[in-house]
């Protein structure tokens, strides 16, 4: 057996409420001093390391010199103010994602921390503990504060993240402390894990006074994790911008040639002016590059993974790895445990049939042989395990005081719970004598028990029918001791010759809304693996429930921990597609079938709310932990499940997917600029037109393309249709077939149309050609507003107009593209190179150009047809 250590003269009471206030006011709250930050000035000075930020600012100071000596300042002054924009605006959205994800990060101060105050058990948040709180912690839960123990039962503490030592075991007895340990074994640290046992101690300290808030502060998680989304978008920026300086390049030749041969300034000596020229030249296939570079993806993915995180905490996700929002997207299977995720765990018992009559031990097995308390604030509620919660709130529905009968009796000796054995065992002094109590398992604990043939027949056929109920049964069993045992050695001949108390049957129901979520992701194409502790019959009536199994299932698809372990590899990987539900699983058979699942291919993601789920957690593509989960398992976990529902699951598949699309309509809108621009300059640069766009033109098309494109899009709403799609290949290139097609088809027509418009620029007389051109950047800015709400509906047959009010960040985007292109050409000037528009003329340009909306929404009502 495991031993229990005391501290002498303990005192377990706790704190009282005017202690609780001196503490605080004493040691202050629980809060480590996060890392000094990053000076705002000096992050956007960051800004300015871009090299392409760097190539502008070289050519504007150039610039700068010869305005000096021309007394012309408008355009060198865009210049410098289209660069402070850009930066700014990039600045911006790169702080607000991070304080928002700081926010998300805060939240784990929240997690509640079992204490003993006024001398009943409550939960408080973490940054609550004081210093003398008594604090009671668990397998699975994270040490809040430092503290001296003051009761412990095979504690077993992973301290690995102050010393590297994974498994220090912890004693309240002095007389078991090893004085050369790094850390006294009657003392526990902040930060540390509870891996085996439990404990009671009394916080020593808190916050930066803790071991760990003196010698190393913990920062942000680091989320800079390389996806396939972020590997394929460095691919595709890569491809662009050797596109974009390729193009850059013999732009500038191309027009420095064409002005050597036609221009008398380079038959005299004005070098000055030839100076001026080249430098023209070159900032604007520079400016060019800037347009081809996609600098925008970066911040789009950000600005949608921060939209992500704020909006999925509302729907009870809470992110941990920024990577998870996208690979959420791109899952395949999903292995869910039953209890909690699929079920209310809201455990009640339905049934306990007795098979002794002594009420009393059961109760006092019951009392003793648990780690659950009865909430002290709330006695309808319970602190610890729900099964264990749930007993004993049977218990007191019967009539009896569970923290009396604690009292009157003295625990000696516990097995906690393990997955490996399926049961618990506690050693109590009742009344002077020692009693072995058992529970677990019934398949299990009745091996252990003295029953005749008959009596294990009906004990066999009731165990059968709660489970084909979906209930969950335990059994409980017992036995008077001579003396109590002195180690673990003997267990197994200790159990033998038990007598069986009762069973229990406890009801956990489906949770309502689990049917139809399920539906939607086999609707979507992802599998549904259900993974759980419980017997078969009751898995297999529980994936019944919720629409995984049906009579046309082969009995294939169902298998045990046990036989699953059996199987070769070569066995077990030819088995797991079929494989639906895995009952009586540990947590090896678990992280098995996650690896194998990983080898055929497929994008998993594995729930989990126990410390012994942590290997399939971390090894899973994404590890969703339960928000009533273990510490441990929330460690191992990309994020969090704040309702514990399956319902939040599907939700997270919907963000995912939709993130996604975003990423992808993005690129489309982004691309099609990028086509039409450099195409025009291209071919300008060989017939000799005037530079089609200046500039501070240039910049301002690239901060539309770029920063307020990447707002529209990635503040889209998620919709329903990704959920009829099938899961996505995460090999397949993010630019598909049809989506290159628009993006040549698009490209090309817009180019085909502004060329037009600038060859008639060039016909036009000295007075008017500003006009012209005038007309000419307005045109290229409005085919690109309208087309951003073509790029709105990618992958969609759906109007532009459709739930069109919703989309507020897009409605402001067009709001603002359409109000800063009239301020630029009504007081742009020479800075710009623009002259006010008359009425009429915006009427025809905004009217000409929505021609580009209209044939999309041609375009997607054939499709609709077609589908319908």
């Amino acid at each position: 057996m495991s031993t229990e250590t005391r501290a002498p003269e303990i005192q377990l009471d706790g704190l009282t409420e005017t202690q609780v206030k001196e503490s605080r006011i004493q040691h202050g709250e629980n809060l480590l001093t996060p890392p000094p930050h990053t000076s705002l000035w000096r992050l956007y000075i960051e800004k300015f390391r871009d090299p392409i930020i760097r190539i502008l600012l070289v050519a504007a100071f150039v610039s700068l010199i010869f305005a000096f000596i021309e007394g012309q300042y408008a355009e060198t002054i865009g210049i410098f103010l289209a660069i402070i924009l850009a930066t700014s605006i990039g600045f911006y959205f790169e702080r607000d994602a991070a304080r928002k994800f700081n926010v998300l990060t805060a939240l784990g101060e929240e997690e509640p921390v079992k204490v003993r105050r006024n001398g009943v058990m409550c939960e408080i948040p973490r940054h609550e503990v004081g210093v003398g709180d008594v604090v009671i912690v668990e397998v699975g839960d994270e040490i809040p504060a430092d503290g001296e123990l003051l009761l412990s039962t095979d504690l077993q503490i992973d301290e690995s993240s102050l010393t590297g030592e994974p498994i220090i075991t912890k004693h309240a007895d002095p007389q078991h402390v090893a004085h050369e340990a790094a850390y006294p074994e009657d003392t526990v640290l902040r930060s540390t894990m509870v891996m085996n046992g439990s404990g009671t101690f009394r916080v020593t300290a808190v916050g930066n006074a803790t071991e760990i808030g003196q010698v190393a502060r913990h920062s942000t998680e680091a989320t800079g994790t390389q996806t396939p989304l972020n590997r394929q978008l460095d691919r595709l920026a890569k491809l662009i911008s050797k596109i974009g300086v390729s193009v850059a390049v013999v732009v500038f030749v191309g027009f420095l040639a064409h002005d050597v041969l036609t221009n008398p300034l380079w038959q005299g000596d004005n070098y000055l002016r030839m100076a001026e020229t080249v430098l023209r030249y070159f900032m604007m296939s520079v400016t060019l590059i800037v347009m081809a570079v996609p600098e925008g993806l970066p911040m789009a993915v950000t600005l949608s993974l921060a939209l992500n995180m704020r909006r999925m905490l509302k729907s009870n996700n809470l992110v941990r790895k920024l990577h998870a929002c996208e690979t959420m997207g791109a899952v395949t299977v999903i292995c869910t445990d039953k209890t909690g995720t699929l079920t209310q765990n809201r455990m009640q018992v339905h049934e306990m049939l007795r098979y002794e009559d002594n009420d009393e031990l059961l109760s006092r097995a019951i009392a003793m042989n648990t780690t659950a308390h009865i909430d002290g604030n709330d006695a309808t509620h319970g602190i610890g395990n729900p099964t264990e919660v749930a007993l004993l709130l049977w218990m007191q529905c019967e009539g009896h005081d569970t923290e009396r009968l604690r009292a009157e009796s003295n625990i000696l000796d516990r097995l906690p719970f393990s997955t490996q054995n399926k049961f618990m065992a506690t050693v109590a002094d009742v009344g002077g004598k020692p009693y072995l109590f058992v529970k677990g398992a019934p398949e299990i604990v009745t091996t252990y028990c003295r029953l005749t043939d008959a009596e294990q027949t009906d004990v066999t056929t009731q165990l059968r029918s709660f489970q084909n109920k979906a209930m969950r049964t335990l059994a409980f069993a017992y036995k008077p001791l001579d003396s109590a045992p002195v180690s673990t050695d003997n267990i197994l001949s200790i159990m033998q010759g038990l007598t069986l108390q009762a069973v229990a049957a406890i009801e956990d129901p489906v949770r309502e809304d689990v049917p139809g979520a399920v539906k939607q992701c086999t609707d979507a194409g992802i599998e549904i693996k259900m993974v759980t502790g419980d017997t078969s019959a009751t898995a297999i009536e529980i994936a019944r429930r919720i629409g995984i199994w049906d009579e046309t299932t082969p009995d294939e698809a169902q298998i045990t921990g046990s036989d699953f372990a059996a199987l070769s590899d070569k066995e077990a990987f030819d088995r797991v597609k079929i494989i639906r539900v895995m009952s009586r699983a540990r947590p090896t058979d678990k992280q098995r079938l996650v690896e194998m699942l990983q080898k055929h291919g497929e994008v998993v993601a594995v729930t989990g709310d126990g410390t012994n789920d942590a290997p399939a957690l971390h090894h899973a593509h994404v590890g969703l932990s339960l928000g009533t989960g273990t510490s441990v398992a929330k460690d191992a976990s990309d994020m969090t499940l704040l309702d514990d529902s399956f319902r939040s699951i599907e939700n997270a598949v919907l963000w995912g997917r939709s993130l996604y699309k975003n990423i992808q309509r993005f690129l489309v809108f982004q691309l099609i600029v990028n086509v039409s621009a450099l195409l025009l300059v291209l071919a300008g640069s060989f017939i000799g037109t005037e530079m089609p766009l200046t500039v501070t033109q240039i910049l301002w098309v690239n901060l539309i393309m770029d920063t307020f494109a990447a707002m529209a899009l990635a503040s889209l709403p998620p919709s329903r249709e990704v959920m009829i799609e099938k899961p996505r290949n995460k090999d397949e290139f993010i630019i598909t077939r049809p989506m290159l097609n628009s993006i040549i088809g698009i490209g090309l027509c817009f180019a085909a149309v502004l060329f037009s418009m600038l060859a008639c620029c060039q016909n036009a007389v000295a007075d008017t050609k500003v006009h012209q051109l005038t007309l000419f950047f307005t045109t290229f800015v409005m085919l690109q507003f309208w087309n951003l709400l073509n790029a709105k509906t990618l992958g969609s047959t759906h109007s532009a107009f459709h739930h069109f009010w919703w989309n507020r960040g897009l409605l402001l985007v067009l709001f603002f593209i359409l109000a800063g292109q009239w301020i630029i050409v009504t007081f742009g000037g020479e800075m710009f190179r623009t002259v006010p528009l008359s009425l009429s003329e915006w009427v025809i340009i905004i009217a000409s150009t929505s021609a580009v909306l209209w044939i999309g929404e041609l375009y997607r009502w054939i499709k609709r047809l077609r589908h319908a």
